[in-house]
Protein backbone atom coordinates (compact mmCIF):
# COMPACT_ATOMS: atom_id res chain seq x y z
CA UNK A 1 0.00 0.00 0.00
CA UNK A 2 1.19 3.45 -0.60
CA UNK A 3 1.58 5.87 1.77
CA UNK A 4 1.45 3.52 5.02
CA UNK A 5 4.19 3.73 7.41
CA UNK A 6 6.00 0.27 8.14
CA UNK A 7 5.42 -0.83 12.19
CA UNK A 8 9.12 -0.70 13.97
CA UNK A 9 9.93 -3.24 16.41
CA UNK A 10 10.59 -2.01 20.17
CA UNK A 11 12.31 -4.03 22.31
CA UNK A 12 14.74 -4.32 25.53
CA UNK A 13 18.69 -3.59 24.56
CA UNK A 14 21.03 -5.92 25.76
CA UNK A 15 23.50 -3.52 27.55
CA UNK A 16 26.34 -4.64 25.34
CA UNK A 17 24.76 -3.92 22.32
CA UNK A 18 24.10 -0.52 23.33
CA UNK A 19 27.54 0.02 24.51
CA UNK A 20 28.50 -1.49 20.76
CA UNK A 21 25.93 1.05 19.15
CA UNK A 22 26.59 4.20 21.58
CA UNK A 23 27.39 6.13 18.24
CA UNK A 24 24.52 5.49 16.47
CA UNK A 25 22.30 6.17 19.43
CA UNK A 26 23.71 8.86 20.15
CA UNK A 27 23.76 10.43 16.36
CA UNK A 28 19.88 10.22 16.91
CA UNK A 29 20.30 11.56 19.98
CA UNK A 30 22.34 14.89 18.10
CA UNK A 31 19.39 15.23 15.63
CA UNK A 32 16.53 14.79 18.02
CA UNK A 33 18.05 17.41 20.18
CA UNK A 34 19.78 19.33 17.61
CA UNK A 35 22.82 19.79 18.93
CA UNK A 36 26.07 19.81 17.39
CA UNK A 37 28.53 16.31 16.42
CA UNK A 38 31.08 18.15 18.89
CA UNK A 39 28.32 18.21 21.80
CA UNK A 40 27.66 14.83 20.42
CA UNK A 41 31.05 13.37 20.59
CA UNK A 42 31.48 14.86 24.13
CA UNK A 43 28.56 13.08 25.38
CA UNK A 44 29.79 9.49 24.51
CA UNK A 45 31.99 9.02 27.40
CA UNK A 46 29.21 9.53 29.61
CA UNK A 47 26.51 7.74 28.22
CA UNK A 48 28.92 4.65 28.18
CA UNK A 49 29.46 5.49 32.20
CA UNK A 50 25.73 5.31 32.58
CA UNK A 51 25.67 1.67 31.35
CA UNK A 52 27.49 0.71 34.77
CA UNK A 53 24.95 2.62 36.72
CA UNK A 54 22.68 0.29 38.73
CA UNK A 55 19.20 -0.13 37.19
CA UNK A 56 20.69 0.57 33.82
CA UNK A 57 17.31 -0.20 31.49
CA UNK A 58 17.73 0.52 27.67
CA UNK A 59 14.79 0.22 25.18
CA UNK A 60 15.40 0.53 21.24
CA UNK A 61 13.04 1.28 18.23
CA UNK A 62 13.96 -0.66 14.77
CA UNK A 63 12.72 0.35 11.17
CA UNK A 64 12.51 -2.16 8.41
CA UNK A 65 14.90 -0.32 5.77
CA UNK A 66 16.13 -1.48 2.26
CA UNK A 67 19.40 -2.44 4.09
CA UNK A 68 18.03 -4.06 6.87
CA UNK A 69 16.97 -3.51 10.04
CA UNK A 70 17.82 0.54 11.74
CA UNK A 71 18.03 1.96 14.83
CA UNK A 72 15.06 4.85 14.71
CA UNK A 73 15.16 5.37 18.47
CA UNK A 74 16.58 4.55 22.13
CA UNK A 75 15.92 5.38 25.29
CA UNK A 76 17.69 4.49 28.66
CA UNK A 77 17.63 5.45 32.20
CA UNK A 78 18.47 3.79 35.49
CA UNK A 79 17.88 4.07 39.25
CA UNK A 80 18.69 7.88 40.61
CA UNK A 81 21.22 8.26 43.65
CA UNK A 82 23.24 11.34 45.45
CA UNK A 83 26.31 12.10 43.40
CA UNK A 84 24.95 11.36 40.15
CA UNK A 85 25.36 14.78 37.94
CA UNK A 86 21.30 15.23 37.22
CA UNK A 87 20.14 14.06 40.85
CA UNK A 88 22.84 16.51 42.49
CA UNK A 89 20.90 19.42 39.52
CA UNK A 90 17.84 18.42 40.01
CA UNK A 91 17.71 17.92 44.10
CA UNK A 92 19.16 21.97 44.27
CA UNK A 93 16.40 22.85 42.28
CA UNK A 94 13.94 21.52 44.76
CA UNK A 95 12.74 21.93 47.65
CA UNK A 96 13.60 19.25 50.29
CA UNK A 97 10.18 17.73 50.85
CA UNK A 98 9.63 17.45 47.40
CA UNK A 99 13.30 16.11 46.63
CA UNK A 100 12.50 13.65 49.01
CA UNK A 101 8.90 12.38 47.95
CA UNK A 102 10.17 12.17 44.02
CA UNK A 103 13.60 11.77 43.93
CA UNK A 104 13.88 8.93 46.57
CA UNK A 105 14.27 5.18 44.99
CA UNK A 106 13.02 6.92 41.89
CA UNK A 107 14.52 6.13 37.98
CA UNK A 108 15.52 8.78 35.62
CA UNK A 109 14.59 8.59 31.90
CA UNK A 110 18.53 10.11 31.28
CA UNK A 111 17.92 9.45 27.37
CA UNK A 112 14.54 8.89 25.13
CA UNK A 113 15.41 9.89 21.86
CA UNK A 114 13.36 9.53 18.13
CA UNK A 115 15.00 10.20 14.94
CA UNK A 116 13.48 13.67 13.46
CA UNK A 117 12.50 10.92 10.34
CA UNK A 118 10.50 8.82 12.09
CA UNK A 119 8.88 10.98 14.69
CA UNK A 120 5.39 11.57 15.18
CA UNK A 121 4.44 7.79 14.62
CA UNK A 122 3.97 7.00 18.14
CA UNK A 123 7.62 5.30 18.65
CA UNK A 124 8.00 7.75 21.46
CA UNK A 125 5.14 6.93 23.90
CA UNK A 126 5.94 3.43 22.50
CA UNK A 127 9.53 3.48 24.02
CA UNK A 128 8.72 5.62 27.27
CA UNK A 129 6.32 2.55 28.05
CA UNK A 130 8.71 0.13 27.54
CA UNK A 131 11.38 1.79 29.15
CA UNK A 132 9.03 2.49 31.70
CA UNK A 133 6.52 -0.86 32.30
CA UNK A 134 7.43 -3.49 35.14
CA UNK A 135 10.32 -1.16 36.93
CA UNK A 136 10.10 -1.90 40.66
CA UNK A 137 10.22 2.20 41.38
CA UNK A 138 7.73 4.19 43.07
CA UNK A 139 8.27 7.03 40.22
CA UNK A 140 10.11 8.26 37.01
CA UNK A 141 11.59 11.69 36.37
CA UNK A 142 13.40 13.00 33.53
CA UNK A 143 14.62 16.53 31.96
CA UNK A 144 12.80 17.81 28.82
CA UNK A 145 13.29 21.23 27.31
CA UNK A 146 10.74 23.53 28.50
CA UNK A 147 9.15 24.63 25.23
CA UNK A 148 5.74 23.45 23.68
CA UNK A 149 7.46 20.16 21.68
CA UNK A 150 5.69 16.81 20.82
CA UNK A 151 8.29 15.26 23.78
CA UNK A 152 6.75 17.62 26.48
CA UNK A 153 3.17 16.65 25.29
CA UNK A 154 3.49 13.49 25.31
CA UNK A 155 5.05 13.32 28.66
CA UNK A 156 1.87 15.04 30.26
CA UNK A 157 -0.56 13.31 28.18
CA UNK A 158 1.53 9.97 29.94
CA UNK A 159 1.09 11.26 33.24
CA UNK A 160 4.34 13.10 34.18
CA UNK A 161 3.60 16.52 35.85
CA UNK A 162 5.66 19.38 36.51
CA UNK A 163 8.56 19.43 39.40
CA UNK A 164 10.20 22.92 38.30
CA UNK A 165 9.91 24.85 35.49
CA UNK A 166 12.16 26.98 33.09
CA UNK A 167 15.42 25.28 34.77
CA UNK A 168 18.43 26.03 33.22
CA UNK A 169 21.16 23.00 33.55
CA UNK A 170 24.94 23.83 33.43
CA UNK A 171 26.27 24.08 29.58
CA UNK A 172 22.62 24.48 27.92
CA UNK A 173 21.36 27.92 27.70
CA UNK A 174 18.14 26.39 26.69
CA UNK A 175 15.37 26.25 29.63
CA UNK A 176 13.95 22.57 30.89
CA UNK A 177 11.18 20.89 32.57
CA UNK A 178 11.98 18.81 35.22
CA UNK A 179 8.66 16.36 35.23
CA UNK A 180 8.16 13.31 37.34
CA UNK A 181 5.40 10.20 36.96
CA UNK A 182 4.47 8.23 39.80
CA UNK A 183 4.83 4.31 38.48
CA UNK A 184 3.61 2.31 36.64
CA UNK A 185 2.40 4.45 33.75
CA UNK A 186 -1.30 4.39 32.90
CA UNK A 187 -1.34 1.91 29.41
CA UNK A 188 -4.40 2.84 28.64
CA UNK A 189 -2.67 5.77 27.02
CA UNK A 190 -0.19 3.44 25.17
CA UNK A 191 -3.27 1.12 24.17
CA UNK A 192 -5.30 4.22 22.92
CA UNK A 193 -2.70 5.50 20.55
CA UNK A 194 -1.93 1.90 18.57
CA UNK A 195 -5.47 2.39 17.44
Amino acid sequence: MTGTTPAARVTELPTAWLRDHMHEALAIYGAAMGYSASVVAGRYGYAVQHTERPGFRAVGAFVQTADGERLAGFGYGYLIAPGQWWHDQVRAALDRRTGKKWLTGAFEVCELHVHPDHQSRGLGRQLLHALLAGLPYPAALLSTPDSDTKAFRLYHADGFVDLVRNYHFPGDARPFAILGARLPLDRSVLRADRR
